[in-house]
């Protein structure tokens, strides 16, 4: 739901309350008045709430609960964008069978600084002889079924500084098994970002004129929505020594402990409950 839609539908429920309380005032007892200012005020409070969760799904894409930064939603995915670290804290997606395929590549496409965000923020040269690749959070592979989607891919809103052989060892592998999944089960929620373990700016080590921070490592959460939902996570530290995908595997209770961002708070707690606190390795192969 847009933002302007959300204030419209609470700005009516308020309105309600308003002529609900005057026609009270003016046939009812005071009683009865505060019983209608208190009924159409939970009216409005679960109104709130419905708003509140359907903005944390964009496009059928389970969002974080945490956006506290910029919010970014593109053709293929939504960024959470922090201007302190000039990168995303997480991007979301939904990948579905038929977008793991697609004509429209990467060939001809540049990194593109992201005018959508105000104040400094990361160029293509800032990657430049860094020692560090553009590395892709929603892949361009997962973008092929759109030709918009895939230029958006490159917005540098959507690159974090990504040690070489990660981006093309393990993390590619990881990408690859994401699109395998999603055509063996139909669809996935994937949020994927960067991590870092010092919360504080002072000491982290950037690259380029316009300090792009150098993150720690790496997260990837991926849910299956179904008959039997399921969901894993994965932490890549962000140096170039091999990192196997069963060392990397985490409940998602665990990403969410490091990454301080609540996933899944969309889905009923008995489910989230379930899918976070364990991960069933036959089920991710």
């Amino acid at each position: 739901m847009h933002v302007q839609t959300i204030f419209r539908t609470i700005s009516f429920m308020r309105y309600a309350i308003i002529l609900s309380l005057l026609a009270a005032f003016t046939s009812c007892s005071e009683k009865a008045a505060k019983e209608v200012a208190r009924q159409v005020e939970a009216a409005v409070s679960e109104a709130q709430e419905k708003s509140r969760q359907q903005s944390s799904v964009a496009d059928g894409c389970l969002l974080p609960a945490s956006a506290d930064e910029t919010l970014l939603r593109r053709v293929a995915y939504t960024a959470n964008y922090n201007a302190e670290t000039r990168q995303p804290d997480w991007v979301a997606w939904e990948l579905t069978k038929e977008e793991t395929r697609g004509e429209h590549n990467r060939q001809g496409i540049n990194f593109q600084e992201d005018y959508a965000v105000s104040g400094r923020r990361a160029t293509a040269s800032d990657y430049s002889r860094s020692g560090y690749d553009r590395g892709h959070m929603c892949p361009s592979a997962d973008c092929k079924w759109s030709a918009d989607a895939q230029q958006q891919s490159f917005l540098l809103t959507n690159i974090c500084p990504q040690d070489r052989e990660l981006n093309a060892g393990a993390w590619n592998d990881l990408e690859q098994l994401c699109r395998k999944w999603a055509r063996r089960y139909g669809c996935l929620h994937i949020v994927c970002g960067p991590v870092f373990y010092d919360d504080k700016a002072t000491g982290r080590k950037t690259i380029g004129r316009n300090k792009i921070a150098v993150p720690d490592a790496f997260f990837k959460v991926v849910y299956r929505p179904g008959n039997n939902p399921q969901a894993i996570g994965f932490i890549y530290a962000n140096h170039s020594q091999y990192q196997s995908l069963s060392d990397a595997r985490r409940t998602v209770d665990e990403i969410e402990r490091i990454t301080g961002f609540d996933f899944y708070h969309q889905l009923p707690d008995n489910i989230e409950n379930k899918v976070e606190a364990t991960f069933d390795e036959g089920e991710w192969r």
